[in-house]
């Protein structure tokens, strides 16, 4: 089985961390690749951020040229674009925001979010909201800390820490990290607040490696229909930007590699 992991931004030492993470989740036979947007922000932190990004992820998912793959995984948390992946690719994709989430529900009555930058939390509560998990969520808490802040180990998990006092005292019973560069952070958290941590990367691998071994993918039905087929103009990368990406075309479908990924 292979699982592609797609980061949300442009920083490809982030996209080796969320790896090592994917990697360490993943069972016996499951191989991990992880994908950088060729354009994008280097961070995902707000709203242009975040839908900058969602672009940048199709993009990189539309020209993706290499091995076949059995399920997406997005480590954006709580960016946007996973519906529009679903229509995109014919595997099953799985957002780290909500398999969090689902996780922590099957672990306490009520769980708690601890992110970076509170600028975050709004949009964190409305992709839990539009996963229909937003209702056992006690509070999304941040931390004062940037994305590109977290790889101070020591600052980042004291910061983790008393952003967590907030959430427990909000009547969370679970904790989940909510950024893909905390992966890692939840063992230690954990056992210092003696609390179960959901890590979204490990938990997305996870629901992603059932959903391909009992043959589930995305339904047809409606909501994730086949894009219509029409024209669709897509830029192209920057110049001296990492990755690949074609240049501007149009065609009526997204994805480059239909025997594989598409309909």
């Amino acid at each position: 089985m292979r699982i592609v992991v797609t980061n949300c931004n442009t920083t490809q030492e982030m996209t080796e961390e969320i790896v090592r993470g994917a990697r360490a989740a993943a069972g016996p036979g499951t191989t991990v690749t992880g994908l950088t947007p060729a354009w994008g922000p280097e961070s995902a932190e707000g709203w242009l951020d975040s839908y900058l990004s969602a672009a940048a992820v199709m993009d990189l998912l539309r020209t993706y040229d290499g091995p076949r793959y059995d399920a997406v995984v997005m480590a954006g948390f709580g960016e946007h674009g996973r519906e529009g992946v679903r229509e995109l690719v014919d595997v099953p994709v799985v957002d780290i925001t909500e398999a969090a989430a689902h996780l922590a529900c099957l672990l306490g009555r009520r769980y708690g979010v601890v992110t970076t930058l509170e600028r975050s939390c709004g949009q964190i509560e409305d992709s839990l909201e539009l996963a229909g998990v937003g209702r056992n969520c006690a509070a999304v808490v941040g931390t004062g800390l940037s994305v590109l802040d977290l790889g101070d180990e020591d600052r980042t998990e004291a910061a983790f820490l008393a952003a967590a006092e907030r959430v427990c005292a909000a009547g969370a019973e679970v904790l989940v990290l909510g950024c893909a560069g905390m992966t890692g952070l939840q063992r230690a958290v954990g056992e210092k607040l003696g609390l179960p941590v959901v890590d979204g990367v490990g938990a997305a691998v996870k629901l992603a490696e059932s959903l391909v071994g009992l043959g589930l993918k995305t339904s047809r039905a409606g909501s994730y229909a086949s894009p219509v087929p029409k024209r669709r103009a897509w830029g192209s990368a920057p110049s001296g930007a990492r990755g690949t990406a074609r240049p501007a075309t149009t065609a009526q479908q997204p994805p480059n590699n239909p025997p594989r990924h598409s309909r």
